[in-house]
C-alpha cells in the first residue's frame, strides 16, 4: 500500500472518530468517572435500600463511585424517562421494580417503551410484601383486621407509593378479594408513606419487607401478614395472607436497566458487577435481615430480565385493566 493511500485511510479513520459521540470512544477503559444510579422513588424507601446496597458493592468492583440519585414522581415514570433519554454510555443506570411493568397499562402517553427503550441488565431480588397498620389500630391479628376492613370499609384509609407501585398493586388485589373499595392516599414513595403511617396519618399499608421489618420488630407499626405462599424468616410470626384469602400472592421484584444501545463491553462490565454484588456476603446478609435474598444467578442476565419483564407487562396489564385504574 502506497504512502498516499495509507495516509488517506488514516485520515478517514480519524475523521470518523472525531464525529462519534464521546460515549462511543475508548469504551474499553470504562468506567473512568462516577456512575449515576437513578432510583425513581423517594429516598428511604425499599427500592432505595436495595439500590444503595448494590451501589456500594458495584463501586468496589468497578473502581468508580456509583452514586444513587432519587428521581421520584409519577409512579417512577419521571426517573425512568430520564434514563431512557440518557446517553447509552454506562454512566446512567437505574434500579426500579415491578412498577416498570405496570407503567404501560397506567399511562396512555408514556414517553418510552418499557421493553424496547432500555438495555436490560438483570434482576436483583424478589421482595415479599407485608400487610401492616398504624400502631394504634385496635385489631390484634389478620382475621380481626380483615373483619374490620369489611365492616368499616367507608372509614378505612391506606397509603401507597403511587399509582401502579407494588404497594398499590397489593392493595388493589386485597380490595378485589375483600370486595371493598377503600380510600387511598398516594405518596412519592413508601419512605414518605411510612413516615405518615408511623405518625398515624392513615390506617393500613401493603409494603415490602425491606421497609417494614425493622419497624414491625421495634413495635412502631403492627404487622399482620406476608404476601408470599409461606412464612418469611425476617418476620416469622406473620402468617401468609393466603391463609385467609386463598391464592393471594404478590412480590416486588427489583432489577437494573440502562439506556438502550450500550456498547457490548460496557454492558458486560455492568452485568458482571451486578452479579458480583449479589454474591457479596454483605449484600446477602443485609438482604436476609430484610426478608429477601438475591435471585437465582440465571436471572441476573439481560435476556432473562427482558423475558421476565415482557411477561409481567402482560400479567399486570390485565389486573390494572380489570380494576379500571389510570395513572395521574
Amino acid at each position: 500500500m502506497g504512502f498516499t493511500r495509507r495516509a488517506a485511510m488514516i485520515g478517514a479513520i480519524a475523521a470518523t472518530t472525531a464525529i462519534l459521540p464521546n460515549w462511543a470512544v475508548a469504551q474499553s477503559n470504562f468506567p473512568t468517572k462516577p456512575i449515576t444510579l437513578i432510583v425513581p422513588a423517594a429516598a428511604g424507601g425499599p427500592t432505595d435500600t436495595v439500590a444503595r446496597l448494590i451501589a456500594e458493592s458495584m463501586t468496589k468492583t468497578l473502581g468508580q463511585t456509583v452514586i444513587v440519585e432519587n428521581v421520584g414522581g409519577a409512579g417512577g415514570t419521571i426517573g425512568m424517562g430520564r434514563v431512557a433519554k440518557s446517553a447509552p454510555d454506562g454512566y446512567t443506570i437505574a434500579v426500579w421494580h415491578i412498577a416498570h411493568a405496570t407503567a404501560p397499562a397506567l399511562y396512555e402517553n408514556l414517553k418510552y417503551n418499557v421493553v424496547q427503550d432500555f438495555d436490560h441488565l438483570g434482576r436483583i431480588t424478589d421482595v415479599p410484601m407485608t400487610l401492616v397498620s398504624k400502631e394504634s389500630l385496635p385489631t390484634k391479628n389478620l382475621k380481626e383486621l380483615l373483619h374490620w376492613i369489611r365492616t368499616d370499609k367507608e372509614k378505612v384509609t391506606y397509603g401507597h407509593a403511587g399509582i401502579g407501585s407494588a404497594a398499590h398493586l397489593c392493595m388493589l388485589i386485597l380490595m378485589n378479594d375483600l370486595r371493598v373499595q377503600l380510600k387511598g392516599i398516594s405518596y412519592r414513595g413508601t419512605g414518605p408513606a411510612m413516615n405518615d403511617l408511623l405518625g398515624g396519618q392513615f390506617d393500613i399499608m401493603c409494603d415490602q419487607t425491606t421497609n417494614t421489618t425493622n419497624q414491625i420488630k421495634d413495635g412502631k407499626i403492627k404487622g399482620y401478614a406476608v404476601t408470599t405462599k409461606t412464612k418469611v424468616n425476617s418476620v416469622p410470626n406473620l402468617p401468609p395472607l393466603n391463609t385467609e384469602l386463598k391464592g393471594f400472592e404478590v412480590s416486588a421484584w427489583h432489577a437494573m436497566w440502562a439506556p438502550k444501545g450500550l456498547p457490548k463491553d460496557v454492558s458486560a462490565k455492568l452485568v458482571a458487577a451486578l452479579q458480583a454484588a449479589l454474591k457479596d456476603p454483605k449484600v446477602v446478609e443485609r438482604f436476609a435481615s430484610l426478608g429477601t435474598e438475591p435471585v437465582d444467578p440465571k436471572q441476573v442476565t439481560p435476556d432473562a430480565l427482558r423475558t421476565h419483564l415482557s411477561i409481567e407487562v402482560q400479567r399486570w396489564g390485565d389486573v390494572i385493566k380489570r380494576a379500571g385504574v389510570k395513572g395521574n
